[in-house]
């Protein structure tokens, strides 16, 4: 039966004063949950639970956008100017231009958007879910108004919820307030008047996460229904630009700003030199179109999605696309100990009375703990849950769970209150050794409890001081009887305890961690561990993966440094022992401020905060979800090689990216000074705009191949942050270079061909064409002086790519991927038969003599050679 008044539901206000039972009956669900099919009603009534829909682009959007092109929107104009002048030919050549232009981007972008699509959906975040009496674990956006969810730490909140049970609930609000302290939240009615939603003590919302505790709660508002849904539903799809968009934009910039100076110049050069006005408003349209880097969105979209999926198929998922070059330019990466380092296959080998003797009490107390626990079950939990014979040995239910006293940082201990059947009722804690033995006053040995004199408690410190430094990582249990049965405890419990033994795990280092840490160090990634773990296990482990572990530094030492000491400290040492989140969050912010792009792996809810500011966060498949939401990239396996392999993956898709924007930027800065100089010197046109276009375009297809190109191993040898400085040295030294060879184009094409002679005699076959033997307006030399500065732009600017892609020797020592040469030897071949063809002729051009041929060649030759000297000479420099 779906909900009677679905548009109905309780406001806020009226969600925190009702007890669980009245909104149970007001939303018509229960504390069984809901039922699949009333779950999938509600689902088809209230739509899905996500804020901003995930779907990608329809094709009509998709080719609205191909469109929105200013390449594609001058040529559009010109086309149909040119209908309503009568020139159908040359409307006809431009429709074609529009369209192979929009078909292009639009066939690309919808490859790359279904290739970002396809690994978006490999991670998933999920809510446990009460339905049909069963606890499931059920994508977020299956969740539904009237659905019980139970929230432990780590986790996210899937919903706007009222919670109905709580123990001990801190949740993160710092999405929705900007505070970032925990606040603690309760079950009771809050009947309080004047209050914020978010001040309700008994509401939790969507975008918030939880620190610690655990709760059970009812569904309120669903997707875009919720708080943070009415507020800012945009903030989803809008991540924060990272340091390659603003690079990118950057760039952008710097060419509108060439193309601003440069087309109103060449519009008063050509205007008042050649007295035509509309002529010179066009020319210098095109010009301006030819500035524009229309072809930088499409190259940077394929190249970052081809890049994606070649890091999927490496266990490496992108989640945020931009974050790949980000990973590339890392130099510092600071991850976790356990998992990472270690195998993540940890292995309870000691369970000991105080005095280091067998004790199967302490196993079993251990056992109840875990089993009994809701909040998140690490690695040490699951180790003594493996000893799965307990569970009958111990006969477990026997035992009742009465209540729990959730694990919390700065505690660094847990505990459960259970009742046996004789009606014995124990609080069993376990946790920090040095945690708990501090609230212990007495101890039990061979059955029988004594006094914890503070030198014994020494001497246990001690003890497990030995064992830490052989990479064991040491829990203390304890107990305590309690008198009569409560409903409810707290920490304040936790005192008087009686010391039984405690646990020793050993998490023995990965074999290839070694390998990983050396391979990150060839690539120029220094390797810094951060572990909230004690810092003689942290030494241990360190040492036998090959990372120096002269010093240490502790959480405690750094909440005593100012903050120059803090970079200092931070840029020096490379291991931190006996961190807090916040602790973790100041080492890559302090590491920032000293100039490097740092890279954080976290998989635990400490690691969220410095995911978060991290230049690229880095989590697991397996992660808690706030760490999991938290980061950019994705390992489908918790290990450095996985990781390595995804950074040089990284560089390769910058590289490429990197390569259009010298090519298009180095052309098109020499192209300003081809212009100018021919606009000045001409008595005509330096070219025809429809000749500009097809030129840009022409250019545009030959690098449409660039994200497929191969990067050599020594351009991915290193990091390779995001330098604008260097790219606008490259392009200030390189892009003049072309100017050179136009000039001695201008100069043959003028002089030996006689382009200057307005009186020049055309061939016998163009004799109708231009009204004759005699060309009085000099229609035929401006024709062939298009001619042949269209194909020496053309060629030079397409082969010029094969210098530019490489730091070696093109052709010689480094061979372009195939597309590319052969997309390379296609348009230099359409640029060789436009003068002969009729699609030419309809474009302006004429055959071009036979001696022209070989200026020709020796001018590429003489380019190429020139190019790749000066080239060479920026490598030496550090430019490339």
């Amino acid at each position: 039966m779906i909900l009677s008044k679905p548009w109905n539901l309780p406001t806020y206000e009226e969600a925190a004063s009702l007890s669980p039972e009245e909104l149970f009956q007001r939303l018509e669900s229960d504390a069984q949950g809901l039922s699949s099919l009333e779950a999938e009603k509600r689902l088809s009534l209230y739509g899905p639970n996500e804020l901003v829909s995930e779907k990608p682009p329809g094709w009509g959007y998709r080719l609205y956008t191909a469109f929105r092109n200013p390449l594609v929107i001058l040529l559009t104009i010109l086309a149909l100017l040119s209908f309503l002048t009568g020139d159908l030919r040359g409307a006809v050549v431009m429709s074609v231009m529009v369209a192979l232009g929009v078909s292009l981007r639009f066939i690309q972008e919808t490859r790359a958007d279904a290739a970002a699509a396809r690994l978006k959906k490999m991670i998933h975040v999920t809510a446990t879910v009460l339905r049909d009496g069963q606890w499931q674990e059920l994508a977020l956006e299956d969740i539904v108004p009237g659905d019980v969810v139970r929230l432990s730490a780590g986790d996210m909140v899937p919903a706007d919820i009222r919670l109905v049970s709580a123990k001990d609930l801190f949740l993160i609000q710092a999405t929705l307030t900007g505070e970032s302290m925990p606040v603690e939240k309760a079950d009771s009615p809050d009947r309080r008047p004047g209050l914020s939603p978010l001040e309700r003590s008994n509401l939790c919302f969507l975008g918030t996460s939880v620190e610690s505790g655990s709760a059970v709660g009812l569904v309120l508002f669903t997707g875009r229904q919720t708080y943070l849904g009415k507020v800012a539903s945009s903030l989803v799809a809008e991540e924060p630009p990272t340091a390659f968009d603003r690079g990118v934009q950057r760039f952008t910039w710097l060419m509108i700003r060439f193309m601003l100076v440069m087309a109103p110049l060449v519009f008063l050069i050509n205007g008042l030199s050649k007295h035509n006005w509309k002529e010179a408003f066009f020319f210098a349209m095109a010009v301006a179109v030819g500035l524009t880097p229309e072809m930088l969105p499409m190259i940077v979209s394929v190249c970052l999605s081809k890049g994606a999926l070649a890091m999927s198929r490496k266990k490496v998922i992108v989640r945020r696309l931009p974050s790949i070059q980000n990973l590339g330019a890392m130099d510092i990466l600071c991850t976790d100990k356990t998992g990472t380092l270690t195998r993540d296959r940890v292995i309870l080998e000691i369970y000991c009375d105080v005095f280091g003797n067998e004790s199967e009490e302490v196993l079993h107390d251990a056992f109840l703990i875990s089993h009994f626990q809701t909040g998140l079950k690490n690695v040490l939990d699951r180790a003594v849950l493996e000893h799965a014979e307990l569970h009958k040995e111990l006969n477990v239910g026997n035992y009742s769970k009465v209540d729990e006293i959730p694990f919390d940082f700065s505690r660094k201990m847990m505990s459960v209150v259970v009742e046996s059947v004789d009606g014995q009722t124990l609080l069993l804690t376990k946790g920090a050794p040095e945690a708990v033995f501090g609230r212990c006053t007495h101890f039990q040995s061979d059955g029988k409890i004594f006094p914890m004199e503070p030198i014994f408690a020494g001497d246990l410190l001690e003890e497990v001081r030995n064992l830490s430094e052989d990479g064991f990582r040491v829990l203390a249990v304890a107990k305590k009887p309690l008198e009569r049965r409560r409903l409810a405890y707290s920490k304040d419990d936790e005192e008087a305890l009686i010391l039984t033994g405690y646990l020793a795990f050993l998490d023995p280092p990965k074999d290839s961690a070694e390998r990983a840490i050396a391979a990150l160090r060839q690539e120029g990634v220094k390797v810094k561990v951060l572990t909230g773990d004690n810092d003689l296990v942290t030494k241990k482990v360190c040492e036998e993966v090959g990372l120096t572990a002269k010093r240490i530094i502790l959480g405690s030492e750094l909440d005593r440094m100012s903050p120059e000491e803090l970079e200092e400290a931070c840029e020096n040492a490379d291991i931190f022992a006996r961190l807090s989140p916040t602790h973790k969050k100041l080492i890559v912010e302090a590491l920032q401020k000293k100039g490097h792009v740092v890279g954080f792996l976290g998989d635990g809810i400490n690691d969220a905060p410095a995911l978060r500011v991290a230049d690229v966060g880095i989590s697991v498949d397996n992660a808690v979800d706030i760490a999991k939401e938290s980061a950019d990239v994705i390992l489908l396996e918790k290990d450095l090689n996985v990781l390595a392999e995804g950074i040089l993956e990284g560089r390769r898709v910058f590289v490429n990216i990197v390569k259009y924007i010298r090519m298009g930027a180095s052309s098109n800065f020499g192209n300003m000074f081809s212009v100018v100089g021919a606009s000045a010197w001409l008595p005509y046109l330096p070219m025809a705009p429809i000749q500009v276009l097809t030129n840009n375009l022409l250019y545009d297809f030959s690098q449409v191949p660039i994200p497929t190109d191969t990067v050599e191993p020594e351009l991915v040898a290193r990091p390779r942050p995001w330098e604008l400085s260097s790219i606008a040295k490259f392009i200030v030294l390189i892009g003049p270079i072309s100017s050179i060879f136009d000039y001695t184009t201008y100069a043959i094409m003028w002089f030996f061909f006689q382009c200057r002679n307005l009186q020049l005699v055309s061939p016998p076959e163009l004799a109708a064409r231009f009204a004759g033997a005699v060309d009085p307006d000099g229609t035929y030399a401006a024709a062939l002086f298009h001619t042949g500065w269209f194909v020496e732009s053309l060629m030079t600017q397409t082969l010029i790519i094969h210098v530019i892609r490489t730091s070696k020797i093109p052709f010689l020592q480094s061979q372009a991927s195939w597309p590319l040469t052969v997309t390379t030897a296609l348009i230099m071949a359409i640029g060789a038969w436009l003068p002969y063809s009729s699609f030419g002729s309809a474009l302006g051009f004429v055959p071009l003599p036979r001696l022209y041929w070989a200026f020709l060649a020796a001018t590429l030759l003489a380019y190429l050679a020139l190019t790749q000297w000066v080239k060479h000479w920026l490598s030496r420099k550090g430019y490339l």
